[in-house]
């Protein structure tokens, strides 16, 4: 698999984005929905990156500084026809090392809480995030949320 950075104005990249927030508001109040457009993805303190299988989107994944020594993990997405390849744990592990070459002291993420986001909690409980409270701008007492984090 071939790692690229940036992508957000590619078609296939547009259509597994479009699916992940289809499927995020129809697993979510749309007020517990905290995914970045393509706006946000292309902010000034986003990184985002795109993983290919040849030809084929096999996923995609962002990170966003909150601030010198902390990030957060966004639009974690991997293309429907390539579940369990390990995609998500490809595009998890090179998150966190970029996280750690700029020198951040902690990775966080917020996702959802019902049972279509198990196999999200499950990738990064095994990756070493745990519960925490709410950070940044997000709000405490949300049921729809689940708040992990990790130091690195």
């Amino acid at each position: 698999m071939r790692l690229s950075e940036g992508g957000l104005d590619h078609p296939a990249v547009h259509s597994l984005l479009e699916l992940h927030f289809a499927d995020m508001l129809a697993n979510s109040p749309k007020d517990s929905c905290h995914f970045l457009d393509l706006s946000g993805l292309a902010a000034q303190d986003v990184s985002f990156w795109t993983l290919w299988d040849g030809e084929a989107l096999a996923g995609c994944g962002a990170l966003k500084q909150l601030d010198p020594a902390h990030g957060e993990i966004k639009s974690m997405r991997t293309h429907p026809a390539m579940l369990r390849r390990g995609v998500a744990a490809a595009m998890l592990t090179h998150i966190i090392a970029t996280a750690q070459a700029r020198g951040y002291r902690r990775l966080s993420l917020e996702t959802g809480s019902g049972p279509g986001f198990a196999p999200a909690h499950h990738l990064y409980h095994s990756f070493g995030f745990a519960e925490c409270p709410a950070f940044g701008d997000y709000r405490d007492g949300d049921p729809f949320s689940r708040f992990l984090t990790r130091t690195i």
